[in-house]
């Protein structure tokens, strides 16, 4: 079909058919648009009437290039029926842009018997459906409503698949939380059994929530904080309980043993917290030290993750500041001064001002 006859081709298909079966007037931009793509005004002006009759509201452009301009201004449009073969920008072109922009977008394709291989590549590309040309008004109709009913499907499909997500989601948070205040429990179990750590973890977890917050630490990231600071120790689950009581100086072969419970804390929370890796970075490194002395890892520095360096120093601060088997108590500004002098070596300098400014340079230390 060659080109300056596709019009009188167009007219022959939709003939008097066209008149009888169009009474409808366009749409006042109310109801679902439609955008038309071709450089032909009369074909346009035709699939108008035919789409107005459907419910739908036409929107019509000359080119690829004008029809992308109009999704620019107006926003995605439901469906489209583009004419393949245009000047300036083609209805591939067109079809690749467009949906590279709305991919929701039903795409239906106008072809000649010439073009079919060409339709077929749209398809390829996202197109839902193609009309060869010459067309009548009920196989505009079939595949328009073809188009919008795929469109509705994939979206409907998209919308259970999101809320199954969101659902699964909840749940896992759900039993996750649930996994957490047991462990959380079993946290405080331990500790009431000892009278020298208990409340321990609890203050932990507030100290370092509040110099978090001196550091500008995102909201969220505080929230992880607050939990590791709860959980860091749940590691000593493992540790013999006469080694965590020892009043007297550690043998080598029970400070390895007590090393071990940072590690095997990570080990203990990592299957129902692996969406929150800092709290997990908490529990397995609070006891690294700047100077790489510290372990599991001997991390140096900026290896030693934020959230474990912040733990690191007020757990060092309840630690001097309450009584423990192997010693008394220490008073708050010695505590202080000891954070102070290890500072830069031990603890980073940073993160000691910090906690520092959290409580009034320690006038409000400690806290119960």
């Amino acid at each position: 079909m060659k080109r300056n006859s596709r019009q009188d081709y167009w007219l022959l298909a939709v003939g008097p058919v066209y008149f009888r079966c169009v009474t409808a007037t366009i749409s006042d931009g109310a109801s679902p648009r439609c955008l038309i793509v071709d450089d032909d005004a009369q074909v346009r002006q035709v699939l108008s009437r035919v789409i107005a009759t459907q419910g739908l509201s036409p929107v019509e452009a000359s080119s690829g290039a004008e029809a992308l301009a109009v999704l620019r201004r107006v926003g995605e449009i439901p469906v489209c029926i583009s004419d393949i073969y245009m000047p300036e920008m083609d209805g591939v072109t067109f079809l690749r842009e467009a949906l590279q922009r709305y991919p929701d977008m039903a795409v239906v394709m106008l072809t000649g018997m010439a073009e079919v291989n060409t339709a077929v590549e749209c398809l390829k590309l996202g197109a839902l459906d193609y009309i060869s040309k010459p067309v009548i008004i009920e196989e505009v109709r079939a595949r328009l409503h073809k188009a919008l009913e795929k469109r509705r499907l994939v979206l409907e499909n998209r919308f259970y698949q999101q809320m199954l997500e969101m659902r699964v989601q909840e749940l896992d948070r759900d039993n996750r939380s649930s996994l957490i205040n047991g462990v959380q429990t079993l946290v405080q179990a331990l500790e009431a059994k000892d009278a020298y750590t208990s409340g321990h973890s609890s203050r932990v977890s507030r100290y370092a929530t509040q110099t978090a917050v001196q550091l500008g630490v995102a909201d969220e990231v505080v929230e992880h904080i607050r939990l590791g600071g709860e959980l860091h120790d749940i590691g000593k689950i493992g540790t013999r309980e006469f080694v965590l009581n020892k009043p007297g100086p550690l043998t080598a072969e029970e400070f390895q043993h007590i090393m071990e419970h940072s590690a095997l804390g990570e080990k203990i929370l990592a299957p129902f917290l692996s969406q929150s890796p800092s709290v997990l970075r908490i529990v397995r490194s609070h006891h690294e030290r700047i100077d790489g002395s510290g372990f599991p890892d001997a991390l140096r520095g900026e290896q030693i993750p934020l959230e474990a360096r912040i733990v690191a120093v007020v757990d060092a601060f309840d630690a001097m500041t309450t009584n423990r088997a192997y010693r008394p108590q220490l008073p708050v500004p010695r505590a202080i001064d000891e954070l102070r002098r290890c500072a830069g070596v031990h603890f980073d300098a940073r993160v000691v001002e910090a906690f520092l400014r959290a409580y009034d340079a320690g006038s409000q230390l400690p806290i119960t």
